[in-house]
């Protein structure tokens, strides 16, 4: 009896922890992808140096609150809810930063064509 007490104490501790790396490895690779899309968004003219200072900033916060929640060796469910949420919130500025930019250039486009009505 007492071994299969032990027995499953030790299962459920190593489900756990087995939960918590999935989880981080999730929130490195989230992490790994924005960089990527952030250097692509670099390399296409899509982001002017600005923006880009700004959403590295935001990674590099992220990176900061991911080492203070692994500090202690594991990765509470409150901390992964938070660093999602920080992700989530990355990914979004990302994309709207993205957006912004396509309506200006539309507009610039605009403004450029001559009008459908000539002056003659």
């Amino acid at each position: 009896m007492k071994k299969a007490l032990t027995l499953a104490a030790v299962m459920v501790f190593m489900g756990s922890m087995w939960t918590a790396a999935a989880h981080a490895g999730r929130i490195h690779h989230r992490q790994v992808r924005q960089q990527k899309r952030i250097c692509q968004g670099v390399r296409s003219g899509q982001l002017t140096r600005h923006e880009t200072v700004s959403l590295e900033r935001q990674q590099r916060h992220i990176r900061q609150s991911k080492r203070r929640a692994w500090s202690d060796g594991q990765l509470t469910p409150r901390e992964r809810v938070r660093l999602e949420y920080q992700q989530d919130r990355a990914s979004r500025r990302f994309r709207q930063l993205l957006e912004l930019r396509k309506k200006h250039l539309k507009a610039r486009k605009r403004l450029r064509q001559p009008s459908g009505g000539s002056t003659q």
